[in-house]
């Protein structure tokens, strides 16, 4: 599908979307417009999940899978698909493209790769009935709120970011799309002591050593991935690679403006400090040992 076909004049552009409070957690009507469809989604046994808290690695997770069960067969589908159709996004609706649930139905892929951000408790309960394979990413809070910060300065179809030092205290209050960091995180970390088919990654690792988790990766989905295969997978989600890929850099988005940043900013550990005053840091740091002091999800903020 041609995207640019949608772009917009600025005058036409849509407004920003009001947040609102919604099964207890920060939404807008983007992700709650099909509500009932999403929440009645049929999955089938051999779906996988990919979810995460938005600006975690979703699109690096979804084009390694992608790649791993698709690469090899149909290179077209790498360079006229892109990633948003290849991977669904199930509880997105917008006015430019079929719903996430369309276009998940129309998926004639086997398996189906689906990305959600759904926190735990409202994915739809098909995926655990039919014991779904899921792979969760989790971003260290820092740098995912950097990188949130920045993709809601550029994406039009978000509220307005306002300033750095409101969105700091937005993002600890939890009153951003999808919620609280802290309960997304946690939840699915907990969902992972109950449920065994759910592989939980971090970022982290994935800029440290993408060989090392795609092995992971390959061992969870019961993949025998050839060596020279795996090679050339870990070589193609390479961030910049990615980046200056149209397929998956989101360029194609009209809601996007990449004057503003790109979709695909650094990809790096620690860019926090760039951004982070020492008071704000501390603050944070504070904020953050009264959130997590029940959890044993440990983070590395820096490599």
């Amino acid at each position: 599908m041609d995207m640019s076909q949608f772009q917009l004049g600025e005058e036409q552009m849509l407004p920003r979307p009001d947040i609102f409070d919604f099964e207890g957690i920060s939404m807008i009507h983007y992700f709650t417009d099909n509500w009932e469809k999403v929440q009645s989604f049929q999955a089938r046994p051999d779906d996988i999940l990919i979810a995460t808290y938005p600006k975690a690695g979703t699109t690096w997770v979804s084009y390694i899978l992608d790649l791993l069960y698709f690469g090899q067969h149909s290179p077209e589908r790498q360079t006229s698909l892109p990633i948003y159709e290849r991977v669904p996004f199930l509880e997105l609706t917008n006015p430019f493209l079929p719903s996430g649930t369309e276009l998940a139905d129309k998926l004639t892929t086997s398996p189906r790769l689906i990305k959600t951000h759904l926190p735990v408790q409202l994915v739809p309960k098909s995926f655990w009935e039919q014991n779904c394979r899921i792979v969760y990413v989790a971003r260290n809070a820092k740098d995912n709120l950097v990188s949130y910060f920045h993709f809601d300065r550029m994406n039009m179809g978000q509220p307005e970011a306002g300033d750095w030092n409101s969105y700091v205290e937005k993002f600890m209050d939890g009153k951003i799309v999808f919620g609280p960091w802290y309960d997304h995180v946690n939840g699915w970390w907990e969902k992972k002591q109950r449920y065994s088919n759910l592989l939980y990654l971090f970022f982290e690792d994935l800029v440290e050593d993408t060989g090392r988790e795609l092995e992971r990766i390959c061992s969870f989905l019961g993949l025998s991935t050839a060596v020279e295969e795996k090679e050339r997978i870990r070589e193609g989600v390479q961030f910049d690679t990615m980046k200056k890929n149209p397929m998956t850099n989101y360029s194609t988005v009209p809601v996007m403006d990449f004057k503003i940043s790109p979709f695909m900013r650094k990809g790096r550990v620690g860019d926090w400090k760039n951004h982070f005053t020492v008071a704000q840091n501390e603050m944070f740091e504070e904020h953050y040992r009264r959130k997590m002091r029940n959890s044993t999800l440990a983070f590395r903020t820096e490599l």
